[in-house]
């Protein structure tokens, strides 16, 4: 992803008719999955004289740990407790091109996609792709006895339910 990101370079190794040869690749910064690269002149020895055709590979851009690719758009999990969903809140999301602030309005649930315009894959030829940092709302796994009276009191005089729309 980082390569597909900002660009790179790769040697590649192909044994062929006239045996073992390695090529560098470049790839260009914002290419896509799906995208071809064309080495030209590097293909297959034409016929009766001919120059020799094109080379193509064809971009699959590896799964990311952080990252999930989407043509140019990139997605990444937000996780928020649950008192940052419903009263909002600034947080840090890290891109490709570092870390911004984004503002999470109150009322937030699970599911919602916040965009950071253009912090997506580049394109060569016009506007970058968009960034979604998608919200994951997460509940403390062991609650302090403050914590759970808490949940309990605002359950106790909330009117909110759900499963109700």
């Amino acid at each position: 992803m980082e390569e597909a990101f900002q660009g790179g370079q790769r040697s590649v190794t192909l044994e062929g008719p006239d045996g073992r040869r390695t090529l560098e690749v470049k790839i260009p910064a914002g290419v896509t999955n799906g995208q071809r690269i064309r080495l030209a002149g590097q293909g297959g020895r034409g016929s009766e004289g001919a120059r020799n055709g094109d080379l193509y590979f064809v971009v699959r851009i590896a799964p990311h740990p952080r990252y999930r690719v989407e043509g140019r758009d990139l997605y990444v999990d937000l996780p928020l407790a649950p008192w940052e969903a419903a009263l909002g809140t600034s947080v840090a999301v890290e891109t490709p091109r570092g870390e911004m602030k984004v503002k999470v309005p109150s009322g937030t649930s699970s599911g919602k996609r916040l965009r950071l315009r253009h912090h997506g894959l580049p394109h060569p030829r016009g506007n970058a792709g968009h960034l979604y940092a998608e919200v994951k709302i997460v509940v403390p796994a062991k609650l302090t006895d403050d914590e759970r009276r808490l949940f309990e009191e605002l359950a106790a005089v909330s009117t909110f339910d759900p499963r109700r729309r």
